[in-house]
């Protein structure tokens, strides 16, 4: 498993890809691969067998409780720590200053973002499609932690030359900040744009006092190889981005 690089003393964030050697076969040829969502119609117990596959890669930096959600392209974002969940989380982002305590978040073409402090003591997980960028996933995932956010890391996401959107999507953004204009370029058809995920997120992040962006430049929809692709495929599984601190 590849981890990010130049992050504080003890932060990993990564990503999963399809290919995975301990990866279980599957009878439906679009979920092969480590898919590790159990909303897309695959064997419950295939998957939760790959989430345990994670966590055992995991365990060797100290890591002892790995927490999902059930995302819903929503704004809402939760502060974990040393609580047990007994009900899936519902919500698209989460803050934890425990070490040892994976947060992970499920994406096929939305954009996974990554935060985290200086200091390497407290970082975030969000879920970003255009739906929960435009509606303020990142600023009310940064509003919930209790430090200044210094970093962030963007895994991968649908770029823009593959990511077609309608007027009112880029409406929604512009009109809440104008200088996004420039993170999108019309489409083939009228009122049709191609919208970069990346250049949205990395505005807001930095007006949000983010610093340092890392990643941003992988394509899920083009790297068929690595990435699941919703838009490639509406019957397909989903990579996990993951955060934790060593402990």
């Amino acid at each position: 498993m590849q981890f990010v690089q130049g992050l504080p003393q003890g932060v990993y964030v990564g990503q999963t890809h399809i290919q995975h050697p301990q990866a279980l076969p599957s009878v439906q040829p679009e979920l092969e691969g480590l898919n590790l969502a159990l909303h897309v119609n695959d064997d419950p117990q295939r998957v939760q067998q790959h989430r345990m596959i994670l966590l055992d890669e995991f365990a060797v930096h100290g890591v002892k409780k790995i927490t999902w959600m059930t995302q819903t392209h929503s704004t809402i974002c939760h502060s974990i720590n040393e609580e047990i969940t007994v009900n899936a989380l519902v919500g698209d982002g989460l803050v934890t200053q425990t070490q040892g305590h994976a947060l992970m978040m499920m994406t096929a073409d939305c954009l996974p973002v990554v935060l985290g402090n200086a200091d390497g003591t407290e970082v975030a997980n969000l879920h970003a499609g255009w739906r929960g960028l435009a509606g303020g996933i990142i600023e009310n995932t940064i509003a919930e932690m209790t430090s200044q956010p210094t970093w962030a890391w963007l895994g991968a996401a649908i770029s823009q030359p593959c990511f077609e959107i309608g007027a009112e999507v880029k409406a929604a953004f512009c009109a809440k900040y104008a200088a996004l204009e420039n993170a999108f370029i019309d489409g083939e058809q009228a009122g049709k744009y191609y919208a970069d995920l990346y250049a949205i997120a990395g505005y807001i992040l930095q007006q949000q006092g983010v610093k340092v962006i890392l990643g941003g430049d992988q394509c899920s929809y083009q790297q068929s190889e690595d990435y699941y692709s919703y838009r490639r495929h509406s019957k397909t599984g989903r990579m996990a981005t993951f955060v934790f601190m060593q402990k």
